[in-house]
């Protein structure tokens, strides 16, 4: 379907029916209220601000329900569960309704909240965890579903912008209230905050959003659902495991990359046939659908690996403190911010967008390579001044990149895309710090080794804190903050090569017009 026959049928507004039976939502004769989309981006802020407020109350959590050799789990059951269950969440609210499919996320999304808030030991807190995290799966993708629903590519710009806004707010913003509430309350007062914020996004979707759609005969595609989420969940256990659990050569990680692959392949046969597939293949023969998934994978590698690594050299090098560290990266995340606000509000006015992710892609690679010049007496200002070509590069890539993806979806195919493109940034960023934690552990151990012998080996090789290497000799510690910088270096070595690759798909973007009302 070319982009006019899209626009005539959206300027129709009504409801269909394709022949497979999906339901194409209404859209409305007026543009949503302001509270409407104030609702819609509360569930983005829920799915991002949990992502990142239980790290700061961990160390509380343990010492309270004990478990501590299954920490990592609380983290990794969520993170797990929500990229399994996003691609499920976008193609129900394709089949049943955006409004419905969003409103059902939250509230799982809230009694596991709830839930996770009563755990009374370890295991129920995971598994309280793991039921938030599916929860969470479809409050992204249903927040750009209905966006995508409720307004014309051409309009949802500028709320673009707003979601580009929060969500580097709320990576800051999530260590900074995990560990005020942890501090000031208690730690279950993590999970609980949810409450009246999802309770406020209900609410106003519940009452604020009419949308009609037509009643559905269709199935689930659970074959590939079952085979998509096995390749999920072996690739993010790859990701969680490799190069820390175990060495990328071992025969778990080898096996989970085969797993994955076994899967993926059996995935895209499977889809080919199904007759409401979970993620419909029709979505690639747009060749700017294709290229903004390869650039929401790149993307979310570059941004997740800057922002996880930036902190240890803040830590261990300028011997920060955890609150200072993600303070000084606030000109990281200005810079997505700003960039993100002026290229919404351009295209919003007619603008065009093909340029921004070809800049994106090479001020990103220049921001990277720019951290090369960081060393043991860098000052703190001067490195957080040096990310803000990072940030605004990185801002640049993914303000477009959702334009894309919703433009070059048709109607019946919103959620599936937004599903698409939320999976592959999140996979993207997992692989991404994975592979780039492998290279800043293997320069790292490498620097000391060279340095302290086998005594180096020992100090890598154990949980080494800031404030442990406070109290080591002044050769120990300038040897090992060498190191920390050369890792860091090889981080940033590897985020240039992923924002050239972005600069360079970049250029495959065709300047298609947004769809208007």
């Amino acid at each position: 379907m070319t982009a006019e026959s899209r626009s005539a049928e959206s300027r129709t507004g009504e409801t269909m029916d394709s022949p497979t039976g999906t339901a194409h939502p209404t859209r409305p004769d007026a543009p949503p209220s302001r509270l409407v989309i104030l609702g819609l981006l509360l569930g983005i802020v829920l799915a991002t601000l949990d992502g990142t407020v239980v790290g700061t109350a961990l160390p509380t959590i343990v010492g309270d329900l004990g478990g501590l050799d299954h920490l990592s789990w609380v983290i990794t059951a969520y993170l797990l569960t929500t990229a399994v269950s996003t691609p499920i969440w976008g193609k129900l609210g394709d089949l049943y309704g955006h409004k419905g499919s969003y409103l059902t996320s939250i509230t799982v999304f809230l009694i596991g909240s709830v839930l996770c808030g009563l755990a009374q030991d370890m295991g129920q807190l995971i598994a309280f965890r793991a039921l938030q995290g599916i929860g969470a799966g479809g409050l992204f993708v249903g927040a750009l579903a209905l966006i995508g629903t409720l307004l014309t590519p051409a309009e949802a710009g500028r709320a673009q912008s707003l979601i580009g806004v929060l969500l580097p707010a709320a990576m800051i913003g999530g260590p900074l209230v995990g560990g005020f509430l942890t501090d000031q309350l208690d730690w279950r007062w993590v999970f609980y905050v949810n409450v009246p914020v999802g309770a406020v996004a209900l609410a106003l979707i519940g009452f604020g959003v009419r949308l009609r759609a037509a009643r559905v005969k269709a199935r689930i595609d659970l074959a590939g659902a079952g085979l998509l989420t096995g390749a999920i969940l072996a690739l993010t256990l790859l990701a969680s495991w490799a190069g820390a659990t175990y060495a990328w050569s071992s025969p778990q990680v080898i096996g989970l990359a085969l797993v994955s692959a076994v899967a993926l392949a059996a995935f895209v046969r499977v889809e080919r046939r199904a007759p409401e597939p979970v993620i419909p293949p029709r979505l690639f023969r747009d060749r700017n659908f294709s290229v903004a998934q390869v650039l929401s994978f790149v993307t979310g590698a570059a941004m997740l690996a800057a922002a996880s690594y930036l902190p240890q050299y803040l830590q261990f090098v300028r011997d920060m403190s955890s609150t200072e560290s993600g303070l000084l990266l606030l000109p990281l995340m200005l810079g997505m911010m700003a960039a993100q606000l002026v290229i919404g509000r351009r295209v919003g006015d007619g603008g065009h967008y093909r340029g921004y992710p070809i800049a994106g892609g090479a001020l990103a690679a220049a921001g990277a390579l720019a951290l090369l010049t960081l060393g043991t007496a860098t000052t703190a200002p001067v490195t957080s001044g040096l990310t803000l070509v990072l940030g605004v590069g990185i801002g640049c890539l993914m303000q477009p990149t959702m334009l894309i993806t919703m433009n070059s979806a048709e109607p019946r195919d919103m959620g599936a895309a937004t599903g698409t493109q939320t999976l592959l940034r999140t996979i993207g960023g997992s692989l991404g710090v994975a592979v780039l934690g492998s290279v800043y552990t293997g320069r790292l151990t490498a620097a000391v080794t060279d340095r302290l012998g086998a005594e180096g080996a020992r100090l890598t090789g154990g949980e080494l804190t800031p404030e442990a290497l406070r109290d080591l000799p002044e050769p120990v510690r300038h040897a090992f903050r060498a190191g920390v910088v050369d890792g860091l270096h090889g981080v940033a070595l590897g985020t240039a090569v992923l924002c050239a690759v972005a600069f360079a798909v970049s250029w495959l973007v065709r300047e298609v017009p947004l769809r208007g009302r």
